[in-house]
C-alpha cells in the first residue's frame, strides 16, 4: 500500500497533478579541491512530510569534492572511502539561530524535482522562526526564471542551470546584472524500469535510440521492443512503454541535452506532470521505462546501471555520483536576485545558511538526494557573502 501525502505546515503548491541537472562533459566539482570523507554524522530527524510511494534511500557513500555540474572527476577525492552509511560531511556546522528578528514571507517557484527538499527546508526553518511564512510552488524549473524576473519569487529552485538565451539574458535585460545561483545538493538522474525487469544495463546511445527520434548518439536503428535490448521470453516482443517529463521540467531539458544530445523526443513518450508521476507510472507498467531524479526512487522500480560507452555499467549509487563515474550526476541549484556588491536581506540570508548547514544537508539526505561536500558548502556560503553561523568548521 502506497503512503498518502500528508498536509504540509505551509503553503506548498505541487505542480500537480499538473515537475534537473549536470554538466555535459565535465565533473561536478571540477574546480574544487578534494575533500576527505567525514568522520561521523548526526542522523537527520524524521520529518512529518510524506511523499507518495515509499522511497529507497541512495546507496551509502560519503561526500567528497568529486562529482556533478555535471559531476566531474577533477573534483573527486581519490582517497574517499564510502562509509557504511551515507552521511553529512562533519565539517559542516550546525545552524545557529540569528539573534536578530527574522520574519516575512518566503516565496519559492521552480523545480518539481526539489519539491520535497524545499518542503523539508521550509518546515524546519519555520520551527526556528515561527513568524516566517513560506509559499512554495513546484511546477518545473522553467517556471523559476519568469518568477524571479517578475518579482513573484525570492527563490528559484532549478534542477538544471538557467539557459543563457531566453532566461539569463531576459533577467539581465530587466535588472542590468545576471541572476545569482548556488549549489544546494547533488542528484542522480535515473532511468527506471519495473522492479521485475531483468535488464542489466544501458548505454547512453541505447537510451537515445529508445527515447529519441533522431538518434544523435549514432544508434544504427531505433530500439522499440525489449527484445531489441536482448531480453528473451515474455519480454522479447513487448514494446517499451515510455514515460518522461513535460517541457517545463528541468529534468526534461537535462535528459534531452545529456542523453538525447539535443535530439527530439519520440511522440510515444508519455509526458507526466511530475517526477513522482513518472516513477509511479513505471511501477504500474511492467514493460515501462522512464526517467526521473533518484530522490523519487521507490521499492517498485529499479534504476538501471548506465554506461557512457561500452558495457562498463555504473550503478546509480552515491559513491559513483561523488566520484563522477555515474554519467547523469548533477547539482540541484537555487537562483536568486542579488545585485553585485550588496548584502542579502536577513530573511534570505538565514534561509540559505540553514539550507547549507548540517541540519539543512540532513534534510537533503531525508529527501533522497546527496549532501554537498564540506568544501563545496563553504564555497557556496563565501560566494554569497555569508560567513559565521553556518560556515563549515575549520
Amino acid at each position: 500500500m502506497k503512503a498518502t501525502k500528508q498536509p504540509l505546515p505551509f503553503n506548498l503548491c505541487v505542480g500537480g497533478a499538473a515537475l534537473g541537472m549536470l554538466l555535459a562533459a565535465g565533473s561536478l566539482f571540477a574546480a574544487d579541491a578534494p575533500v576527505k570523507a567525514p568522520a561521523k554524522v548526526v542522523p537527520a530527524k524524521t520529518a512529518p512530510v510524506a511523499t507518495a510511494p515509499a522511497k529507497t534511500a541512495p546507496s551509502a557513500a560519503a561526500p567528497s569534492s568529486a562529482a556533478p555540474k555535471e559531476v566531474s572527476k577533477t573534483e573527486v577525492s581519490k582517497e574517499m572511502k564510502a562509509p557504511a552509511k551515507l552521511t553529512v560531511d562533519s565539517s559542516i556546522a550546525s545552524y545557529k539561530k540569528s539573534s536578530k528578528a527574522v520574519s516575512g514571507t518566503i516565496k519559492s517557484v521552480g523545480s518539481d524535482t526539489m519539491n520535497e527538499l524545499m518542503a523539508l527546508w521550509a518546515e524546519h526553518f519555520k520551527k526556528q522562526y515561527p513568524n516566517v511564512q513560506i509559499e512554495a510552488e513546484g511546477k518545473g524549473s522553467a517556471t523559476a526564471p519568469p518568477a524571479l524576473i517578475a518579482g513573484t519569487a525570492m527563490f528559484g529552485p532549478m534542477s538544471r542551470e538557467m539557459k543563457s538565451k531566453g532566461e539569463e539574458d531576459e533577467f539581465e535585460k530587466k535588472f542590468g546584472y545576471k541572476p545569482t545561483s548556488f549549489r544546494t545538493s547533488i542528484d542522480m538522474l535515473a532511468i527506471y524500469v519495473h522492479k521485475d525487469n531483468p535488464l542489466k544495463g544501458l548505454t547512453l546511445a541505447q537510451a537515445d535510440a529508445i527515447f529519441s527520434k533522431n538518434r544523435n548518439r549514432g544508434g544504427a536503428k531505433e530500439l522499440v521492443t525489449w527484445g531489441d535490448l536482448g531480453l528473451e521470453g515474455e519480454w522479447k516482443d513487448k514494446p517499451i512503454s515510455l514515460y518522461g517529463r513535460n517541457a517545463a521540467s528541468g529534468t526534461y531539458g537535462y535528459f534531452k541535452e545529456h542523453v538525447l544530445s539535443k535530439g527530439d523526443y519520440k511522440d510515444t513518450v508519455k509526458e507526466q506532470p511530475g517526477s513522482s508521476a513518472v516513477v509511479q507510472s513505471v511501477a504500474g507498467d511492467k514493460f515501462a521505462m522512464g526517467y526521473s531524479g533518484i530522490g523519487y526512487k521507490t521499492s517498485d522500480v529499479r534504476a538501471v546501471a548506465l554506461a557512457s560507452e561500452g558495457t562498463k555499467y555504473i550503478e546509480a549509487e552515491a559513491a559513483n555520483a561523488y566520484s563522477g563515474d555515474y554519467p547523469l550526476s548533477r547539482y540541484l541549484f537555487i537562483y536568486i536576485n542579488k545585485k553585485p556588491g550588496t548584502e542579502l536581506d536577513p530573511l534570505r540570508a538565514e534561509f540559505i545558511k540553514f539550507m547549507i548547514s548540517h541540519e539543512g544537508q540532513s534534510d537533503v539526505l531525508e529527501a533522497g538526494y546527496l549532501p554537498l561536500p564540506g568544501k563545496i558548502a563553504e564555497k557556496t556560503l563565501t560566494s554569497l557573502g555569508l560567513s559565521g553561523a553556518a560556515m563549515p568548521k575549520k
